[in-house]
């Protein structure tokens, strides 16, 4: 195993088209690292330079105590698992298994125990005579991953593996992946454009927007901490919820609401103002008041999204379908579950718990 580092990593096609900018990443020795971003973002650009099946335009990348530049995708030490399994259908599953390891010179008898070994802790032994055309997509992605297994190299990458599943398999072999790596302890870069996956996955996730990074983090600190509007809007289901406010002194002036937010808010002038859907909830509970028009109501079971406007702005809240709405809706809203934004850049603008030295210029409710 080893660690991976990117050092001011850039691609750049021919015709000035750049894929990837300027990206610094340090992965630890058994990390699981998650590329998540929309189609287009550079994600597996940035993974297929790691694997050595693109160039790199500029920067570095270094697999443990060697930098990988210029060394060959077969000599990297790395197993890659890919989208479409890419599976030889004319072998069998032990076949496909042991090709690697054959073209490697790795003794039979050294063969037959990876095999055997990862073929148990797949649970495919019973498909190791069969085609990969007699088998389910579940299944070849295991033999897909067994492949890599079996090669014991110092890292795994994934490019979208589970992309071809359906729904309810998706669920079930993420969990194996996950269970799996932690088992194997084997540095992992896996790249999705499914942030629920990304965020069941990850130890860190790294999101990616036009080819650059937008944050860094741990699931939860991406989730509850996002660093820009995009990372807001791309991480959570339903994403955060973004509205055009207005501050002056201490208030807080959201459409037709004018709340007084407390503790240290941006300073005066447009900010866009984010609040997550389960923190909208009903006015029994105590906090500030956000006013709304219901417009209408998804019914997902377990959870309701009342889907409102504040004037023309939209917000979704997440709410028990025991609640009764009316027309006229009035959240409760913690000030501290709050997040500002740069009305221009969309970054995060932190706040401090100290109430600022500034009179307030008399913003009054509507």
């Amino acid at each position: 195993m080893a660690s991976i580092s990117l050092q001011n990593i850039s691609k750049v096609y021919p015709g000035g088209a750049k894929a990837v900018s300027d990206i610094n990443l340090d992965i630890a020795d058994g990390e699981f690292i998650v590329l998540v971003g929309p189609s287009g973002c550079g994600k597996s650009t940035l993974l297929r330079m790691v694997a050595g099946l693109e160039t790199i335009s500029a920067g570095s990348a270094s697999i443990g105590d060697r930098k990988v530049n210029n060394v060959e995708p077969a000599d990297r030490d790395i197993a890659m698992v890919f989208q479409n399994y890419a599976l030889y259908p004319h072998m069998s599953v032990y076949n496909n298994l042991a090709y690697g390891l054959k073209n490697q010179k790795t003794p039979r008898a050294e063969i037959d125990k990876r095999i055997q070994a990862a073929a148990k802790m797949l649970e495919i032994e019973q498909y190791l005579e069969r085609k990969p055309r007699a088998l389910s997509g579940g299944q070849r992605q295991r033999v897909a991953m067994g492949r890599a297994i079996v090669r014991e190299p110092k890292a795994f990458l994934f490019d979208e593996p589970l992309s071809n599943l359906d729904a309810k398999l998706r669920v079930s072999m993420r969990g194996e992946i996950k269970h799996l790596q932690k088992r194997l302890g084997t540095t992992s870069l896996y790249v999705t454009h499914d942030q629920l996956e990304a965020m069941t996955l990850a130890d860190r996730l790294v999101v990616l927007n036009a080819g650059r990074i937008e944050q860094i983090g741990t699931p939860l600190e991406v989730y509850h901490t996002p660093a820009s509007t995009f990372v807001a809007n791309f991480i959570g289901s339903p994403a955060m919820n973004l509205v055009s406010g207005e501050i002056n002194g201490n208030r807080l002036a959201v459409g037709y609401n004018v709340l007084q937010p407390g503790g240290s808010l941006p300073a005066d002038g447009p900010v866009t103002v984010g609040i997550r859907a389960e923190d909208l909830q009903p006015y029994e509970q105590a906090g500030m008041t956000l006013k709304a028009r219901l417009d209408y109501i998804e019914e997902l079971g377990a959870t309701r999204l009342a889907h409102c406007l504040i004037g023309e702005q939209k917000i979704i809240a997440a709410l028990s379908p025991e609640i009764p709405l009316a027309e006229e809706v009035t959240f409760s809203v913690d000030p501290d579950k709050l997040h500002f934004y740069d009305a221009n850049t969309g970054k995060r603008i932190n706040r401090s718990a100290t109430p600022p030295d500034r009179p307030c210029r008399g913003l009054t409710s509507a």
